[in-house]
């Protein structure tokens, strides 16, 4: 059966799932968490931050690493719900569902279903926000990626139409007040809007569109991570209308 209960960087209940060519491992000890996602035998496409790789309890909020679900839009509280506590984590051929306990802070709880293909380095991930208050709560899922340090991440541009054949916008595009456009580490291409990692950086950079064409991409090495979505038109995103964003701190 290609999933199996192993430890991991001191977590003794994570779930491995695996085909030929790639392998995933959730974490069963806090979370929802995928701390890994990579080609066997190679490096792990997310980000792990080893002096938390393995902590479990707290009441304080930890990156870790890997693959998570927030609530958007981002805010102090309540996005930085820890999830530092066993989930409950079952397992079938090819698929995980991963349940977080209700978040005591805000009413909400968090479930990813993971489902790798049998034969492809392609995994499909249904995020999930259950409300368990009394009162209705606006937000978004939130399905965010932490990559491995030394890439750089890529979006999409609308196609190019001249100015006297469209006069409409192509779609919205959101700066936060920290973003600077002028910083070598953007590129604001024709076709593409790339930011690269930068170890020797301490600036933030983040940039949010409406990503109508349901991609955004980490490039790195010889290995390109690609994330896909569907860009429901007439929907409500957060950020001033933003279904995709990206971030760096380095």
């Amino acid at each position: 059966m290609p999933v199996e209960r192993i430890a991991y960087g001191g977590w003794e209940n994570c779930y491995r799932l695996f085909n030929d060519t790639v392998e995933l491992i959730a974490t069963g000890d806090v979370g929802p968490r995928i701390i890994r996602f990579g080609f066997i035998g190679a490096e792990n496409e997310f980000a792990e931050f080893e002096d938390q790789i393995g902590l479990t309890g707290g009441d304080e909020w930890r990156i870790y690493g890997g693959h998570r679900l927030w609530h958007a839009p981002e805010a102090q509280p309540r996005t930085y719900a820890p999830d530092n506590e066993p989930i409950v984590v079952k397992a079938e051929e090819y698929a995980l569902h991963l349940i977080q306990p209700v978040e005591k802070f805000t009413g909400i709880q968090k479930e990813m279903e993971v489902k790798l293909a049998h034969d492809k380095p392609h995994v499909t991930i249904v995020h999930r926000l259950r409300n368990h208050n009394l009162w209705t709560v606006e937000l978004a899922p939130w399905a965010l990626s932490v990559m491995a340090p030394g890439g750089r991440a890529i979006l999409p541009q609308p196609p190019f139409i001249p100015h006297e054949e469209k006069l409409s916008p192509a779609r919205p595009m959101t700066l936060w007040h920290y973003t600077d456009m002028s910083d070598s580490r953007w590129t604001w291409g024709r076709k593409l809007i790339i930011l690269r990692q930068d170890p020797t950086r301490e600036e933030p950079q983040k940039v949010g569109i409406a990503n109508h064409d349901g991609w955004l991409a980490y490039a790195r090495g010889e290995h390109v991570f690609i994330k896909r979505h569907t860009h429901c038109d007439g929907a409500r995103y957060p950020d001033f209308g933003c279904s995709a964003e990206i971030f760096t701190n380095a």
